[in-house]
């Protein structure tokens, strides 16, 4: 069998496949045979149904596409398997079937067009003496005092307030009812617009600006148990209800009860009933080294990640479309475990109309995360970075013991963690054979702001907050 190749754009392989005249002939003879052996034709026993009529009945040009699917997929992958060519994905046939059974003769050479995708070949054109810069997360001695007290809210108790109004910080039980305020030009006299669940009896409420809609709570302050009030309120723009974003509302409350939190004494009591340490200062020597070492991960993570942006712009590779959608299928299903986790049906998320679309989307971080992962790979085979099984199998042990009580595929799970190690070794290497500059944080996401800002004044992108949620005990 002849095959010539050439290299075709998006890391492929053309081939040139010329079947022979014995091939051609042979396959359409096995072809005739197998349907005159499967086919039944009234007054015909099978396998004795005459030539001529097998092929008037059939017709020629549906025999020859038979035969033609036959020699194509043999064809393929017989000259894979003679040129060595280690293909991925499925091949693609770049020459159209209505001409190839057009130009088909049994007994004669037929010649076809297809392609394979291979694994690209990957240059780093630079990836030692890179700089960047990754902002500094600092330890905040103030998250430590601000666990402590939210775990002293959780244990605080109501105790009735008496000869004294309602000020912040108190729990207040009320009743209230939310109209819309009147607009300018509406007659003193029209009824008002009752704002659809903006009613309650026995309300409980802690007395904090963003309980409540702005106004609310404010508007309680000096209240009396037993009094009622009209406070003016203003929905937020944007509000989750449009229907209500920016406007104005009156609502009548009525003050039962006031209460105000009785939070327990810091001491060591304390210590022992919130964690599994006996004294206070045991609690509080945790709580620091916990978030100081979270502060001293998180500025490494900026750095690997300013570094990892670096080295993208070295990063020369011709990306196969086989590589492309197995990325995207990875990110999609990894994004669906994730929603099905936090109880969503992703069935209705994920629909046949979507799913294109979310492909879509993703095609553009799929093919950075390949560039980077592949980038990464070309780095730790020239510099020789391997891990060992002593290594990966310490890391499997310690990850095992997560998932003790679950089935794992020890194979896969053996795998990922040989990535992830392989990954951590590149990434320190790099982060060693670079300067990454720490500034402060904020910094760098405040730059980027005012950049977007200047470079396109009409976009309004949303606000991406870089706070570090609070941790519970």
């Amino acid at each position: 069998m002849k095959v010539t190749q050439e290299k075709l754009p998006a890391s492929q392989i053309g081939l040139e496949i010329e079947i022979t005249p014995e091939i051609t002939k042979q396959t359409y003879e096995q072809v005739i045979k197998n349907l005159a052996s499967s086919t039944s034709i009234p007054g015909f026993r099978k396998g004795k149904v005459p030539r001529p009529i097998l092929l008037q009945r059939l017709g020629i040009t549906r025999i020859k596409a038979a035969a033609l699917e036959e020699i194509l997929q043999d064809g393929v992958e017989k000259a894979l398997k003679q040129e060595e060519i280690p293909a991925i994905g499925q091949p693609q046939l770049r020459t159209s079937f209505e001409e190839l059974i057009s130009n088909y003769e049994p007994g004669k050479p037929l010649t076809f067009l297809a392609a394979v995708d291979v694994e690209p070949d990957v240059n780093v054109l630079q990836y030692t003496g890179l700089t960047a810069k990754a902002e500094e997360i600092k330890y905040q001695s103030s998250r430590v005092d601000e666990v402590i007290e939210k775990e002293r809210e959780q244990l605080a108790t109501l105790i009735p307030v008496e000869g004294r109004a309602a000020q912040i910080g108190d729990v207040a039980v009320v009743d209230f009812k939310g109209v819309l305020a009147k607009g300018e030009g509406e007659e003193e006299t029209t009824e008002p617009t009752a704002i659809p669940g903006a009613e309650a009896t026995d309300f409980q409420l802690e007395l904090q600006e963003d309980k409540f809609i702005p106004g609310f709570v404010s508007g309680m302050v000096g209240m009396n148990p037993g009094e009622t009030r009209e406070i003016a309120a203003q929905f937020p723009d944007p509000y989750a209800n449009e229907d209500l974003a920016g406007k104005a509302a009156i609502f009548t409350v009525t003050l039962k009860e006031l209460k105000e939190k009785e939070l327990p004494e810091l001491n060591d009591d304390f210590a022992q009933e919130v964690s599994e340490f006996e004294t206070l200062d045991e609690l509080r020597a945790s709580l620091e080294a916990r978030y100081q070492k979270e502060a001293e991960e998180k500025t490494k993570s900026n750095q690997q990640q300013a570094l990892l942006a670096e080295i993208l712009k070295y990063v020369e590779v011709d990306l196969p479309q086989t590589l492309i959608d197995k990325e995207i299928d990875a990110m999609l299903t990894q994004t669906a475990m994730r929603l099905s986790q936090q109880g969503l049906d992703v069935r209705q998320l994920f629909t046949q109309e979507i799913i294109p679309q979310l492909r879509e989307r993703s095609r553009d971080e799929a093919i950075q995360r390949l560039k980077q992962s592949l980038g990464l790979l070309e780095v730790g085979k020239r510099e020789s970075i391997e891990v060992t099984p002593e290594e990966v199998e310490t890391r499997v042990t310690e990850v095992m013991e997560q998932y003790a009580d679950q089935e794992v595929d020890t194979q896969r799970m053996r795998s990922v963690v040989e990535n992830e190690l392989l990954t951590e070794k590149i990434v320190d290497w790099l982060l060693e054979h670079s300067s990454v500059e720490l500034v402060p944080e904020g910094s760098l996401s405040s730059a980027a702001e005012i950049s977007g800002d200047l470079e396109t004044p009409t976009d309004q992108g949303e606000e991406q907050s870089t706070s570090a949620s609070t941790e519970s005990i």
